[in-house]
């Protein structure tokens, strides 16, 4: 069975991301949202963090909120997938359960 975790907060503030990574199973997906976003910048601790896990879960960042929050595409961590809302719709369907990381 396969998980849909959502993060709404950012990684520098919470330790919601971190929650998430530990309890997250090969093949679960990530789905960072709202300030979540910033978890997927390159070069941080959150960024090492997702690599750490990149093999077993799948990572994805929402685009409206990075181009809301004036995070360009060319600065997020390797292997973080940028989709829009329709793709976030198609995540939600795939998965059998979505988890909110609150």
């Amino acid at each position: 069975m396969s998980i849909l975790h959502t993060v709404n907060k950012s990684p520098f503030e919470k330790t919601t991301l971190q929650s998430c990574l530990d309890h997250a199973s090969p093949g679960d997906a990530v789905i960072l949202i709202e300030d979540g976003v910033y978890g997927a910048l390159s070069r941080t601790e959150a960024s090492e963090r997702i690599a750490a896990r990149m093999n077993e879960v799948s990572f994805y960042a929402l685009g409206p909120d990075l181009l809301a929050r004036g995070v360009a595409n060319g600065s997020l961590a390797e292997g973080v997938k940028v989709v829009d809302y329709g793709e976030f719709v198609d995540l939600v369907a795939e998965h059998e359960i979505a988890q909110a990381w609150l």
